[in-house]
C-alpha cells in the first residue's frame, strides 16, 4: 500500500431543490490507521442511490440525516488493505457502509464478506444487494404477480426497476416499463427483455398505456409517484396490487406538488372505490438499523388481501386502506336478501 492520503467528499450544506457541487466539498486528509480490533479498507465501488437525496435533508425520516461537515453516506464494496481484526484478513472483499471516501477504518460491525466466485463484486450494490432485495420483496411479497398478468414498472431502467421487470418475466407476466428516453427504452426491451417500454416524455402516457395494456394493469411497481402514478391508476384493474416504493419525482421538490397528490391518498387511506379493496403497510426493505444492505425509502404496500400478515423486517404497523368501507360494503352485499326474500320480509302477508 503506497497511498498516504485519503480523499473524502463531505456534505458541505443541505441542498434546497436539486443538489449541486456547492453542497459538497472534496478534501484530503492523512491516511487513517487501523487500531486494535479494526481494519483499513480501500473503496472499490460506491453505490449512488435515490435514497441519498433524503439523507441530505435535515427532515425527520426513517434514518438519521447525513451530518453536515461529515463524509456523505453510502454503501461500498471495499478491499481490506491492513487489519488488526482477526475476523478480517488483508485482501478480503467486503460490503460495508463507508460512504464517499477512498479509505475507511472499521471494526467490522454490520459488514459482510463477499465471495467473488458467486458473481462480480459490484453486484453486491445492485442485483445482489439492496436494490435487488427491494425489487424482489416489493414485487413478490406485495405485487404477487400471477402468470398472464400485466406488470408495469416505472423507472424501469434503474437498479430496482430493471430487476422487477426481469422477475415479472420469470413469473410468466407481461412486463411493461416506463422510462424517460428512447435509449433507456431500447435497453429495457432489448437487453432486459421487457415486452414493451413507454417513453413518458415523448408520448401521451394515458393513450400509450391504453394501447400497450389493453387488458388493464394488474401490478404497478411505483418508483416515482407524481403524475405518472395518476396516469397509471386510470388503467388499474380491480384487485390490482401497487407496491409504492419511491418518490423520485418529488425528491427535489421545494414545495408540495399540485393536487391531487395521490401518494398520500394511498398511504393514509381513502374511500375511493378505485383502491377500496386494499391494505396499506409502511415499512422499509432492510432490517431496522441495518448497515449491511442500506436502508431504502419507506414503502407503502397495497394488498388485495384483508388478512394482515406479519410485518416484513422494518414494518412498524399495518393501516387499513379504506378497509372499513370495503368491509361494510361486503357485509351489506352478503347480508342483503334476494329480491324475493326482501319482498316477503317487506310484505309478510303477501302470498
Amino acid at each position: 500500500m503506497h497511498a498516504t492520503r485519503n480523499r473524502q467528499v463531505l456534505l458541505k450544506s443541505r441542498p434546497v431543490g436539486e443538489p449541486g457541487t456547492d453542497n459538497f466539498e472534496l478534501v484530503e486528509s492523512p491516511l487513517p490507521e487501523a487500531g486494535d480490533g479494526q481494519y483499513l479498507a480501500r473503496t472499490i465501488y460506491l453505490s449512488l442511490d435515490p435514497y441519498m437525496r433524503g439523507r441530505m435533508s435535515g427532515q425527520k425520516s426513517y434514518a438519521e440525516p447525513a451530518e453536515v461537515g461529515k463524509v456523505m453516506v453510502g454503501a461500498t464494496v471495499s478491499r481490506v488493505v491492513a487489519s488488526k481484526n482477526p475476523r478480517f484478513a488483508e485482501g478480503d472483499l467486503i460490503l460495508g457502509y463507508d460512504g464517499w471516501q477512498e479509505y475507511a477504518v472499521s471494526s467490522g460491525e454490520g459488514v459482510r464478506k463477499l465471495d467473488p466466485s458467486q458473481g462480480p463484486i459490484s453486484y453486491a450494490l445492485g442485483v445482489l444487494g439492496m436494490p435487488g432485495l427491494t425489487a424482489y420483496a416489493g414485487l413478490l411479497d406485495v405485487g404477487r404477480p400471477k402468470p398472464g398478468e400485466t406488470v408495469v414498472v416505472s423507472a424501469a431502467s434503474g437498479a430496482v426497476g430493471s430487476v422487477v421487470g426481469q422477475i415479472a418475466k420469470i413469473k410468466g407476466c407481461r412486463a411493461v416499463g416506463l422510462a424517460g428516453t428512447d435509449e433507456k427504452c431500447e435497453y429495457v426491451t432489448g437487453e432486459l427483455g421487457f415486452d414493451a417500454c413507454i417513453n413518458y416524455k415523448t408520448r401521451d402516457l394515458d393513450q400509450a398505456l391504453r394501447e400497450t395494456c389493453p387488458g388493464g394493469i394488474d401490478v404497478y411497481y411505483d418508483n416515482v409517484a407524481g403524475p405518472i402514478l395518476g396516469a397509471v391508476l386510470r388503467h388499474i384493474n380491480v384487485g390490482a396490487r401497487i407496491p409504492l416504493v419511491g418518490l423520485i419525482s418529488q425528491y427535489n421538490a421545494t414545495e408540495p406538488p399540485p393536487g391531487p397528490n395521490l401518494f398520500p391518498l394511498l398511504i393514509k387511506g381513502s374511500s375511493s372505490p378505485t383502491i377500496s379493496r386494499g391494505r396499506a403497510i409502511s415499512c422499509s426493505t432492510s432490517p431496522a438499523g441495518s448497515r449491511t444492505a442500506g436502508s431504502s425509502t419507506a414503502r407503502t404496500w397495497w394488498r388485495g388481501s384483508r388478512t394482515p400478515r406479519k410485518p416484513f423486517w422494518g414494518c412498524s404497523r399495518a393501516r387499513t386502506l379504506a378497509s372499513s368501507s370495503s368491509r361494510s360494503a361486503t357485509t351489506r352485499r352478503r347480508s342483503r336478501p334476494r329480491s324475493s326474500d326482501r319482498s316477503r320480509k317487506t310484505n309478510p302477508r303477501r302470498s
